[in-house]
């Protein structure tokens, strides 16, 4: 049981200091969204390609993209991660399209104009401290609303454009499992959503990602219902319905291989650690 893990919360920021020599690294692939803050220093990423960032940057993330430091000049970040599922069945969409033309290939850092620099660090800041509190329905939507402060200050800083146009095709894939995966969709409603084939979504996901297309939409449903377990007290077959309306021990079955205990030991033990 990965209780520690803070990736298995829909929102958390994370606090980054990079030396002068990072040292040999492989990319690194993870499953939620991130909007790196550097408020100090500078340092050289990979991310599609060599860039360098400075403070008063953000460098966006999204789920499935490769990356990694490669060398440091004293730099420091505040790291922002969260579950795109969490906004994209939302009103709060479209505040996901920054990271969707990262996907289609446009540039992952931006700089904050200086006058916003202050209010984002701020509202960071808070973010911090109310994702480090009991997960509860309040702190959940306290959190959310934090969360799209946070990402109105990178769609106030990114260049205008169509997320979809020109996308790849593993783009259009998770944008289209981010946005539906809460549905009970398929790989093949994916394949037909692109015009592609089954074999061949499935394989470009696991070429670009390390997932295949189920992976993804097992994770971004998991992801739904860690949130619902934290700050609800739905049961367990009520959550399964609303993650794709799953079959209640088809989905304690597809929990338990990811988390080692089912979704009522889980939310159990999470609810103890905290409480402690």
């Amino acid at each position: 049981m990965r209780l520690d893990r803070s990736e298995d919360r829909p929102v958390f920021v994370r606090h980054h200091q990079v030396g002068r020599c990072v040292g040999p690294q492989r990319p690194v692939v993870h499953g939620f969204a991130a909007v790196v803050f550097y408020v100090d220093g500078r340092a050289e990423v990979e991310q599609r390609g060599r860039v360098r960032v400075e403070a008063g940057d953000v460098q966006l993330v999204p789920a499935g993209e490769a990356h990694r430091t490669i060398c440091g000049g004293g730099a420091e970040a505040w790291g922002v991660g969260f579950d795109p599922v969490y906004l994209a069945a939302s009103e709060h969409a479209a505040l996901l399209e920054p990271f969707e033309r990262v996907r289609a290939g446009a540039a992952a850092v931006l700089p904050i104009p200086g006058p916003r620099q202050e209010h984002l660090r701020r509202v960071i800041a808070e973010l911090r401290e109310e994702s480090s509190q009991a997960p509860t329905a309040l702190q959940a939507q306290v959190q959310r609303s934090l969360l799209t402060l946070v990402l109105a200050e990178v769609v106030r800083a990114a260049p205008a454009g169509d997320p979809s146009s020109a996308a790849p095709v593993v783009a259009q894939a998770l944008r289209f499992i981010e946005r539906r995966c809460l549905a009970p969709i398929s790989l093949r409603d994916v394949a037909a959503a692109l015009g592609r084939s089954p074999a061949y979504v499935t394989t470009a996901l696991r070429r670009a990602t390390g997932r295949t297309a189920h992976q993804w939409i097992a994770a971004g449903r998991l992801a739904e219902a860690r949130r619902r377990l934290l700050t609800s007290d739905e049961t367990v077959e009520a959550i399964a319905g609303r993650v794709g309306d799953l079959d209640p021990t088809h989905f304690i079955r597809l929990f338990r291989r990811e988390h080692g205990c089912t979704p009522a030991a889980w939310r159990a033990e999470q609810r103890r650690a905290r409480a402690e």
